[in-house]
């Protein structure tokens, strides 16, 4: 087992060494989330070169925003496990760490003579995520992907632009979002397969996460309402077809805000807001069936009220009725929100180039527990002598390595 663990963080996942081979954003994200609950990250790049994430933008006066956000809290080292020496360093790593994230295309470690077996054999308690776009086996397996990819082939994309007109892809990598998510829940959960199993008995877990299949998963109904309501849903706008009135609506002054009425209750809220409770004796709008059935009809009431008014007003109104809504932010009103502010949403990142960057806060929060705000992501091999001195290496080894470019 990992030896060298560092117990002094309050997260829950103290004391656990991950080791993060990974590159751009979904499988880093799943160790840099496991950081935020205070588990040691190790990240591993190559020697020349770096990680791709280091050249996506944002990059602000040569400064790798995205990468310095994503990697947080992690500590930077440099390896090369192509190369035999490389190799061998990375074997006689692996005991002192409890997890191994990669997300290299399929077969592409057993290539480089690190198959599951030889790293079990080295740990046998070590668990590994291998993060891909198709997952370990089937036709797919090898090819490259990117969150486009993931969002476009597992339906989600086809969900997403205005009816009759093209698929949309949002301007940002959700995708890979949601699949480091799953990767963060999957070493969770291994490592409490782990803790409740004697150690004798456990044996250590191969994760085989398809970035596609995570999105696919989130898709809960619909392969249900295609298999007994012969419906494939289509993409509608922002108007929902689940529930009504659910849709995004212009105020008077050109702001944007999203009303949300599922359920009778609710819906009756709405109505006292708008002073329509004759829409309450409407009989196509008396349940959420016949509201969605004629949601156009219901979506012009909604339409019509909020461009009659200043959002001030609407949300006024709404609030006085403590009826769901929220306005439309960008990321500078969301900002400036107070209740973003109160919680401290926004939090600022020490970054030795920039003094501090902004990142979102440690999701989701113990309570009576303040855990530390890490620095931003490590320059890179920042980590290098520190580490390696640690592993017991001696200085002439390390200049060895360093002659072959292996670290």
């Amino acid at each position: 087992m990992a030896s060298n663990r560092d117990n002094s963080s309050p997260g829950p996942l103290r004391g656990i060494r991950i080791l993060d081979l990974a590159t751009v954003v979904a499988a880093p994200l799943a160790g840099t989330l496991c950081a935020d609950m205070g588990a040691e990250v190790i990240k591993v790049e190559l020697p020349q070169g770096g990680d791709a994430l280091r050249t996506l933008a944002p990059v602000w006066q040569g400064h790798d925003l995205f990468w310095k956000v994503t990697n947080r809290g992690k500590k930077g080292i440099t390896l090369d496990v192509r190369q035999p020496d490389g190799r061998a360093l990375f074997l006689r790593m692996l005991p002192q760490f409890d997890v191994l994230i990669e997300n290299f295309r399929t077969g592409t470690l057993d290539a480089w003579g690190l198959d599951i077996q030889t790293l079990h054999a080295c740990n046998p308690n070590l668990i590994v995520l291998r993060l891909t776009g198709f997952g370990q086996t089937g036709p797919y397996a090898k090819r490259p992907g990117f969150a486009r990819v993931f969002e476009a082939m597992s339906g989600f994309t086809h969900l997403t632009g205005e009816a009759g007109g093209p698929p949309q892809h949002m301007n940002y990598p959700l995708g890979d979002s949601i699949a480091g998510l799953f990767g963060a829940f999957a070493i969770s959960t291994a490592l409490t397969e782990r803790a409740r199993t004697p150690p004798e008995q456990y044996i250590g877990a191969e994760i085989d996460l398809a970035a596609t299949e995570a999105l696919f998963r989130l898709l809960d109904p619909l392969a249900a309402e295609m298999q007994f309501m012969d419906v494939v849903r289509q993409r509608n706008g922002s108007r929902a077809t689940y529930t009504a009135p659910s849709n995004v609506y212009a105020s008077a002054d050109g702001q944007w805000i999203t009303i949300v009425g599922t359920g009778n209750p609710i819906f009756e809220r709405i109505c006292k807001a708008m002073d329509r409770l004759d829409l309450l004796h409407d009989p196509r709008f008396c349940n959420n069936l016949e509201r969605t059935r004629h949601l156009v009809d219901l979506d012009k009431v909604l339409a019509d009220w909020c461009r009659q008014h200043p959002m001030a007003y609407v949300m006024q109104r709404l609030d006085e009725q403590e009826a769901p809504y929220g306005r439309v932010n960008s990321i500078a009103q969301a900002a400036q929100d107070p209740h973003f502010q109160s919680r401290h949403a926004l939090i600022d990142l020490p970054d030795e180039d920039l003094g501090s960057v902004k990142a979102p806060c440690i999701v989701p929060r113990f309570v009576g527990r303040d855990l530390p705000v890490p620095q931003t992501g490590p320059r890179r091999g920042e980590h290098n002598a520190a580490f390696y001195a640690d592993l017991g290496l001696t200085q002439q080894e390390i200049s060895a390595l360093l002659g072959s470019k292996s670290i």
